[in-house]
């Protein structure tokens, strides 16, 4: 009788394997949602969107962007986390997601175990700008001012686990200076009070702020990454500017529900990186400051539990308490 029980349910397995593997090659049959929880105008959102149109020519399906930003991107993730697990719900994360679990102790999800990863989509260029009226020209003398003014020196951010914030904290662990964060609804609303000097720091991403840093609102400082930025190559390193040890990769990716069977991860995972790889969407995005650089969705699962743990630690070192 257990035979007979071993041989039914081995076969039964074996079925829904095929459909399952079936269902991934049909996928989809009707539109797609990429879910974004920060405003338009962000990096986020400007990155879902190049590759949401992209994936709409390929599939013949509609994929559709909606904004649900609120709460550090807590609003939008918990919308995307009670999304049936068929594949048709994505999430375009920054690097920030990795650390909400620090930020928040009574959250409606995992950020890690609720979802599973399909690719790391871009690594974005920040650049350190403060508003062109402020009297530091460059890094050391900012830093200089900030030590001479502990907590007199605001920051600019999208919210609370946002990637301007998060590099901003790193930013201050490092150069040991005190400047006080001052959240956002998004980009639009951050920069113009940088431009503007009612706030006098921001990490702001090459993608949709090269053209404010090229007309001089903005003056930009340093690069967030160990070599020069191709769109900006006048602006110097952390390190050449006088800031050795930061680093700070801000990377951008895909992810679905955990429960989403492994087939059709493994077929979002394929045609995402075959839009990546396409010339006009490299060009677009490297010329605004994006690099391209997709992974496995088992390395971007990695590189999420990774940076959880690296930039959870950062935040809990400066004081930060969760809410």
């Amino acid at each position: 009788m257990n035979n007979w029980r071993g041989l039914i349910a081995a076969g039964v397995a074996a079925l829904l394997v095929t459909a399952t593997a079936a269902a991934a090659q049909s996928f989809p049959v009707r539109p797609v949602r990429i879910l974004v929880p920060f405003s338009p105008g962000s990096v986020t959102d400007l990155l879902a969107r190049t590759v949401g149109e992209k994936l709409t020519e390929r599939w013949g399906q509609q994929v559709v962007v909606e904004n649900r930003p609120g709460a550090a991107s807590v609003v939008g993730t918990g919308i995307a986390a009670m999304a049936a697990p068929d594949g048709y719900t994505l999430l375009m994360v920054s690097n920030g997601h990795a650390v909400i679990g620090s930020l928040y102790s009574k959250l409606p999800f995992d950020p890690i175990k609720d979802f599973s990863g399909i690719t790391r989509v871009a690594s974005v260029t920040l650049v350190l700008v403060t508003p062109a009226t402020l009297p530091a020209a460059t890094l050391k003398e900012f830093i200089a001012l900030a030590r001479a003014k502990p907590g007199a020196l605001n920051y600019a951010s999208a919210g609370l686990g946002s990637t301007a914030y998060v590099s901003a904290e790193l930013f201050k662990s490092v150069a040991q200076v005190n400047i006080v964060h001052v959240p956002y609804k998004g980009l639009p609303e951050a920069l113009t009070d940088t431009m503007t000097g009612r706030v006098q720091m921001y990490f702001l991403g090459l993608v949709g702020g090269l053209p404010h840093i090229q007309a001089g609102r903005v003056r930009a400082l340093a690069v967030s990454i160990p070599k020069r930025a191709p769109a900006l190559p006048e602006v110097p390193t952390m390190e050449e500017a006088g800031l050795p040890g930061f680093d700070y990769d801000a990377w951008f990716g895909l992810l679905t529900l955990a429960k989403v069977p492994r087939p059709l991860v493994a077929r979002l995972h394929r045609d995402v990186v075959r839009v990546l790889d396409l010339p006009d969407v490299r060009a677009r995005l490297s010329g605004t400051g994006a690099d391209p650089t997709p992974n496995t969705p088992e390395q971007f699962d990695a590189l999420i539990r990774a940076d959880a743990a690296k930039l959870g630690k950062i935040l809990r070192d400066s004081g930060i308490q969760p809410q």
